[in-house]
C-alpha cells in the first residue's frame, strides 16, 4: 500500500493491581492505544481485531466495529488515543491485532497493531 494510506500504531499497558486476583486467577491490564495518520489520506477506524494470548497459549479474539464506542476520523498529521482493557487468567501474556480503516477517497486497508506485552509484577507470599 503506498504511503497515502499509513496509519502508525503505539501500544502501552499497565497492570491493574486494584482489578485483579491472583487468588481466582484473574490479571486485569488496561492499555493505551495511540494512532497517527502519517500518511497524506485522510482515514477513519472502521472496525477491530484483537488476539490475546495468555502464558498457556489460550487465545481469546475480539472482533468489533470502532473502539471504544467512536470511529475517529483522522487528517494527515492527526492522531488520536484510547484506553481500554483485558484481563487474563496468568498474569503474562500478549496482544496484537489489526485496525481496518477506509481513507477518504473510499479505498479500505488494514493497519497492523504491534504486538506488546501484559506482564503482571512478581508477587511475593
Amino acid at each position: 500500500m503506498s504511503d497515502q494510506y499509513k496509519i502508525t500504531v503505539e501500544a502501552e499497558a499497565l497492570f491493574q493491581e486494584q482489578y485483579s486476583s491472583i487468588e481466582t486467577d484473574r490479571y486485569a491490564f488496561a492499555y493505551r492505544i495511540t494512532l497517527r495518520n502519517t500518511g497524506t489520506q485522510a482515514a477513519k477506524l472502521i472496525s477491530r481485531h484483537w488476539i490475546i494470548l495468555d502464558a498457556n497459549n489460550d487465545k481469546q479474539e475480539v472482533r468489533g466495529l470502532g473502539v471504544v464506542g467512536e470511529h475517529p476520523h483522522l487528517q494527515p498529521g492527526e492522531e488520536y488515543s484510547y484506553s481500554s482493557g483485558s484481563t487474563l487468567r496468568t498474569p503474562y501474556g500478549t496482544m496484537h491485532g489489526s485496525y481496518e480503516m477506509e481513507a477518504d477517497d473510499g479505498t479500505r486497508f488494514q493497519v497492523a497493531i504491534p504486538e506488546f506485552h501484559l506482564i503482571a509484577p512478581r508477587t511475593l507470599h
